[in-house]
């Protein structure tokens, strides 16, 4: 049982004073059936006014800042170590067919909450291509984990890993056109797809370990917030799968929320008063425990 030690680093710097700052986080990890958070601290300078936590809607934790002193740089560190346990392989050999029939007649308790996933969400919509698509990798005969490492292997293959190519907020359509983005589009995409075809499609937001290049030193700071994709399989529960690294996920992925999209669980969300022009500084950190 691999345990985390992870440091997450914002900075905001603003061109003039801020008089006010309202922040909204996802940083603190999940306690799931494979994932326990052993240890979280949340540091933010200047010190905040107020800080409440709560579980939010799809069960995370939040934790809400409001920040009154005057500023020009805000500082939020959030330092967590998690133990991860590697989940079952599925197994189940349910096809899509039989999935959409669990889908529309269940009454069990996970129903409801998995059949909240199955519609497009304001920054996911159904497009022609992610239509032709389901059409094609989930067939209704077809088991659906096959499906998803197909999908998971296409996307990889048709689609370019680049930082610059997009933005948090770049339209699905155009990440199509641009066959070029992030994780955060490959996730959306693949959720797209799955939802297309009556599938159940969950963004997960998360980091995951990094190792350094044979005889190199891990760099501090060098990672980045991850995401990807979870869908639910009647006979076995949710299967995550990672369509950046064309992976299912095991043990080196540590999950902080779930929600629809990226916009349910950005790490850090907020507004100000004042400000002005701002840049925006990321320093991610993921290494096992005692390294």
């Amino acid at each position: 049982m691999p345990v985390y030690s992870i440091n997450h680093t914002t900075v905001y710097l603003y061109s003039q004073a801020v008089a006010l700052s309202h922040q909204y986080l996802h940083l603190e990890p999940l306690a799931t059936e494979t994932q326990e958070c052993l240890d979280f601290n949340l540091e933010v300078w200047p010190t905040p006014l107020e800080t409440l936590k709560r579980t939010d809607y799809f069960g995370n934790r939040v934790h809400y800042l409001t920040v009154t002193e005057p500023h020009q740089e805000l500082r939020i560190t959030a330092r967590s170590q998690v133990s991860v346990t590697p989940g079952l392989e599925p197994t189940a050999p349910t096809t899509v067919a039989e999935a959409r029939q669990w889908l529309a007649q269940a009454t069990e308790a996970p129903a409801n909450s998995v059949r909240q996933f199955l519609f497009p969400s304001p920054g996911i919509p159904r497009l022609a291509i992610t239509d032709e698509w389901a059409q094609r990798i989930f067939p209704s005969g077809r088991p659906i984990l096959d499906g998803i490492l197909e999908l998971s292997e296409e996307i990889n293959r048709t689609f370019i890993f680049d930082p610059g190519a997009t933005h948090t907020e770049t339209p699905l359509e155009e990440l199509v056109s641009l066959q070029r983005g992030v994780c955060q589009d490959f996730a959306h995409l693949s959720v797209a797809v799955l939802r297309a075809a009556g599938l159940p499609g969950r963004y997960v937001s998360g980091y995951l370990l990094t190792n350094p290049p044979p005889g190199q030193p891990r760099r501090l700071g060098a990672d980045a917030s991850h995401a990807w994709v979870s869908t639910y399989i009647p006979g076995h529960g949710w299967v995550d799968f990672d369509p950046t690294n064309d992976t299912l996920c095991r043990d080196e992925h540590i999950t902080t929320a779930y929600g629809r999209e990226f916009s349910d669980v950005s790490p850090v969300r907020g507004t100000v008063m004042g400000g002005g022009p701002q840049a925006l500084f990321l320093g991610v950190t993921v290494k096992p425990a005692g390294e």
